[in-house]
């Protein structure tokens, strides 16, 4: 059987992808970065950078399929561009990598930030949406990667699109923003919310997902995978009935998160150090992310499980995380 390569297997859904992989029975290579590392699985690690072609085409050599999952996901840069290099360029690079390996198909994980959202209304594949939707330069970088993704395919190579809500579980490490916001609830650092909405999924039913748009899915289509539509204050409410700790009870002005994220951003610029928060996180804010994932019900038997399941495993995780950090 020919190696599988994974793209982000040191990162979150990357890592919760390669072991779904393994699980499976197939050999996983990892594309990591030097000095990274895929902690607790069995991988065959290789090293490199997804701006380095060269890199890429050695790591898809005698690969019988590719995950694209890796990507700068970041709400603030002090180099905006860094973010176009690894997310459009990188994409493009491993796909043409990719291509040239001969590899029987690639899965490549976009973002639920790429599908057009109703006013009021809920999501799908088809809902019109274009690049001036999108807000801030991670969003934007991730539509003209999926733009690269899309002309790839139509240039005959057998490439699925997924379009992940937002993965919570187990081995955030970073962690995500979305994950973020159980570790600052755990924590006690949450006093107040925003008016928002989130689709959140399981992190190991969205890795299910990309296997099954592997096996299943059609080449140059996208698959939106996610679950539950909520509100970030009944998310709170869930987490505090899971945890026992008390959700907060302020909703914040969007005028107010909006005074503190451009003060935080601003100094941000002045620090180089990364934003409490991101200017571009509270503008996202504005639109309630809530999409449907019937098609990858209908085309891939996509099955996720409810959000509490999701986010109960997530605050296991980070309660033992945070224990482990206590003791040593």
């Amino acid at each position: 059987m020919k190696p599988v390569l994974v793209t982000g297997a040191s990162g979150f859904l990357g890592w919760h992808v390669a072991r779904k992989l393994l699980d499976r029975g197939y050999s996983v290579r990892a594309l990591v970065r030097p000095g990274s590392r895929v902690a607790e699985l069995e991988v065959e690690a290789v090293a490199g950078d997804l701006r380095d072609a060269a890199s890429l085409t050695r790591a898809a050599a005698g690969c019988g399929l590719v995950f694209h999952v890796a990507a700068d996901y970041r709400l603030w840069a002090r180099q905006p561009s860094e973010l176009y290099r690894s997310n459009v360029d990188g994409t493009r690079n491993l796909l043409e990598a990719a291509k040239n390996a001969g590899v029987e198909r690639v899965v490549y994980t976009s973002t639920v930030g790429c599908i057009g959202i109703p006013h009021g209304g809920i999501g799908d594949e088809n809902t019109p949406v274009a690049l001036a939707d999108m807000v801030g330069h991670y969003k934007r970088s991730k539509f003209l990667a999926e733009q690269e993704a899309l002309e790839f395919a139509r240039g005959g190579l057998p490439v699925v699109i997924v379009n992940p809500t937002a993965p919570v579980g187990d081995h955030d490490v970073k962690p995500t923003p979305t994950g973020r916001i159980v570790a600052d609830f755990l924590k006690g650092d949450m006093p107040a919310f925003v008016d928002t909405g989130l689709n959140i999924v399981d992190a190991r039913d969205c890795a299910e997902g990309h296997l099954l748009a592997c096996e299943r899915g059609r080449a140059g289509e996208r698959y939106i995978l996610g679950s539950e539509n909520l509100t970030l204050e009944q998310i709170l409410g869930k987490l505090a009935k899971i945890t026992g700790r008390k959700a907060p009870a302020t909703r914040l002005p969007f005028v107010v998160a909006y005074c503190a994220g451009a003060c935080s951003t601003a100094w941000a610029e002045v620090t180089g150090r990364p934003p409490r928060v991101p200017l571009e996180g509270v503008r996202m804010a504005r639109k309630k992310m809530w999409v449907t994932h019937e098609k990858a019900r209908r085309e891939l038997g996509f099955d996720p499980a409810p959000a509490d399941v999701a986010l109960s495993r997530a605050a296991a995780w980070f309660a033992g995380a945070e224990a482990v950090r206590c003791e040593s």
